[in-house]
């Protein structure tokens, strides 16, 4: 984790001078950084402005303002990641697990890079201020969770797992490891050990003719 001043203001990674033009795509990893470091509600617009080297007006006809600029670096930070059309094109419910969560556990301990998933871990708690932009992280994490139960219940119609599966259940379960693994990414466990929970976690699957 970085360190902060004093005043409890995050220490931008990469101070600049500010600069009459910038680079779009840098900003916006820089942007990612302190967001994912500090969190939505821990990083102010003259944290944003300083780090990027750019004055206040250069960000909002950039990105538009704070909420919008946030909005682009979930965009970005997420496309890194699995999609539920991944999850839909995988050979099965069990298989896509399976990269759902060894693919988080290496988000979350990749080295070079703040520990923890900006979208499990993001917004869970935030001022009534931000509570839309909170709702729209709640129905990212819900998009994952949707697209397995979807897969579980056509691996159910395809005979693939026995016909008393919950899929509702299940497709929690995987999204609760998904998110307790940020966590504890956080915590300091290391990545051999959140390897490890995934897949005691995927013990849990029902058995058929998945393998």
């Amino acid at each position: 984790m970085s360190t902060k001043p004093a005043a409890g203001r995050p220490t931008p990674t990469k101070p600049r001078g500010r600069q009459s033009t910038f680079d779009r795509d840098e900003a916006l990893l820089t942007a990612l950084e302190l967001f994912w470091r500090h969190g939505y509600e821990g990083v102010s617009l003259a944290d944003l402005t300083s780090a990027m080297g750019i004055a206040a007006p250069s960000l909002y006809h950039a990105f538009g303002n704070k909420a919008e600029l946030y909005r682009a670096v979930l965009r970005r930070y997420g496309a890194d990641g699995m999609s539920a059309a991944d999850i839909a094109a995988t050979p099965s419910a069990l298989e896509a697990a399976r990269r759902m969560l060894e693919r988080g556990v290496a988000a979350v301990t990749r080295p070079g890079r703040p520990l923890g998933c900006m979208i499990s871990s993001g917004m869970l708690m935030a001022g009534p201020e931000n509570a839309a932009l909170a709702g729209e992280l709640r129905a990212l994490r819900a998009t994952l969770r949707v697209a397995l139960q979807e897969r579980i219940e056509r691996d159910v119609s395809e005979g693939m797992l026995p016909a008393g599966t919950d899929a509702a259940t299940l497709s929690r379960l995987v999204a609760s490891v998904l998110q307790g693994l940020s966590v504890q990414a956080l915590d300091g466990a290391p990545g051999g050990e959140l390897l490890a929970v995934a897949r005691a976690a995927l013990m849990a699957w029902p058995k058929g003719h998945d393998k």
